[in-house]
C-alpha cells in the first residue's frame, strides 16, 4: 500500500509539476502513514534530488549567460547577488539560522523552488527547512500572479515593461509566466527571456554553495554530484546539443528534482513542523517588499 500510494502521489507531482505539492505530498503521506527508514523515499530520496540537479547542469549552457538578451545580463546579474546578499543580511538580524537563509535568499534571488531545491543538497539543509523555504515561496508566488497583473493595470504598463517586472520581482518561473500570460504575448516573451538569465545564476550559486558549506576537514573539495553538474554543464557548452535532447534533460531533471521533493516530504517530522517560526516568514515578507518597487523602478529606468 506505501509503494502505490508512494507512485501515486509522484506521478501527480510530475503531472502538475509543482515543487511546493511535491514536497507536500511527501509530507501527507509521512503523516498518516509511518515511512520506515528502509523505505526507498528515505534511503534514495536525497540521491534523487541530486541527479536531478546534474541533469539541470546538462540542460544549461554557460554560453547562454552571454547569448540571451546581453543588453540585461549585468543589470539582472547585479540584482540577483544584491537581492541575494540582502536576504543573508536581514535573516542574520532577524536571527534566521544560516542555512535556512541561504534557501529563501537562493528562491528570492534566482528562480523559487527549483534554487531551493538545487541549492538544499548542497548545503547539507534538512528536511524542515526545505519544507520552511518552499512553503513561504510557494504562497508569495500565489499571491504574486494574483496581485502582479492588477498593479500592471493600475499603473498603465506596457507589455514590455511589465514583461521586465515580473521576471525580476516573482520567484518562481511558473508564476513568472503565469503573471506575464495575464498581459500578452510580448509579456512573456519579455519575462520567459530575462528569467531565463536570472535562473542561470544556479551555475555559480551551487557550485559556490558546495564550498563554502564543504567539510572544513576535505579541504577544497566539492560534493561529487556538484563536479558532476559542472562537468555536464561544461559539455553542454562544448557540444551544443539539439533543442530535442535539451529538453531531454529538461525533463529528466524534472522528474529527478519533483521524485526527491517527494521524498523528502515523507522525511519530515510532523511535529517540526510545529514549531516554524515567524521570523523566516518575515524575512522573506520583507525581503519582497523591497524587492517589488526597487525592480519596478529599475524597469522604469531602463
Amino acid at each position: 500500500m506505501l509503494y502505490f500510494a508512494s507512485f501515486l502521489f509522484i506521478f501527480i507531482s510530475i503531472w502538475v509539476g509543482n515543487a511546493a505539492l511535491a514536497l507536500f505530498l511527501g509530507i501527507i503521506l509521512a503523516s498518516y502513514k509511518e515511512v520506515p527508514q528502509t523505505f526507498f523515499t528515505q534511503k534514495y530520496g536525497s540521491k534523487i534530488l541530486q541527479t536531478g540537479i546534474v541533469f539541470l547542469g546538462g540542460s544549461l549552457s554557460l554560453d547562454s549567460f552571454f547569448e540571451i538578451n546581453s543588453s540585461y545580463f549585468l543589470l539582472i546579474s547585479l540584482y540577483v547577488i544584491a537581492a541575494f546578499s540582502l536576504v543573508l543580511l536581514v535573516g542574520r538580524i532577524l536571527g534566521v539560522s544560516k542555512k535556512l537563509s541561504y534557501l529563501l535568499g537562493s528562491g528570492t534571488a534566482i528562480c523559487g523552488g527549483t534554487a531551493i531545491a538545487a541549492v538544499g543538497p548542497a548545503i547539507k539543509a534538512k528536511p524542515e527547512e526545505f519544507t520552511t523555504a518552499i512553503t513561504i515561496v510557494f504562497l508569495l508566488n500565489a499571491l504574486a500572479v494574483i496581485l502582479f497583473p492588477i498593479a500592471g493595470d493600475f499603473f498603465n504598463l506596457s507589455e514590455r515593461e511589465f514583461g521586465a517586472w515580473v521576471a525580476l520581482a516573482i520567484h518562481d518561473t511558473a508564476s513568472v509566466i503565469g503573471a506575464a500570460s495575464m498581459m500578452g504575448d510580448e509579456a512573456i516573451e519579455v519575462a520567459a527571456t530575462l528569467k531565463v538569465t536570472r535562473t542561470l545564476w544556479i551555475v555559480p550559486l551551487v557550485i559556490g554553495s558546495a564550498w563554502l558549506f564543504r567539510n572544513k576537514s576535505s579541504g577544497f573539495g566539492l560534493p561529487l554530484f556538484v563536479v558532476f553538474f559542472l562537468i555536464a554543464t561544461i559539455l553542454n557548452s562544448l557540444i551544443s546539443p539539439s533543442n530535442d535532447l535539451t529538453e531531454i534533460l529538461k525533463l529528466i531533471n524534472k522528474v529527478c528534482l519533483l521524485t526527491g521533493l517527494f521524498c523528502i516530504g515523507t522525511q519530515i517530522n510532523i511535529d517540526s513542523l510545529k514549531s516554524i517560526s515567524i521570523k523566516p516568514v518575515l524575512l522573506a515578507v520583507s525581503v519582497w517588499l523591497i524587492v517589488i518597487p526597487t525592480s519596478f523602478w529599475l524597469v522604469s529606468v531602463i
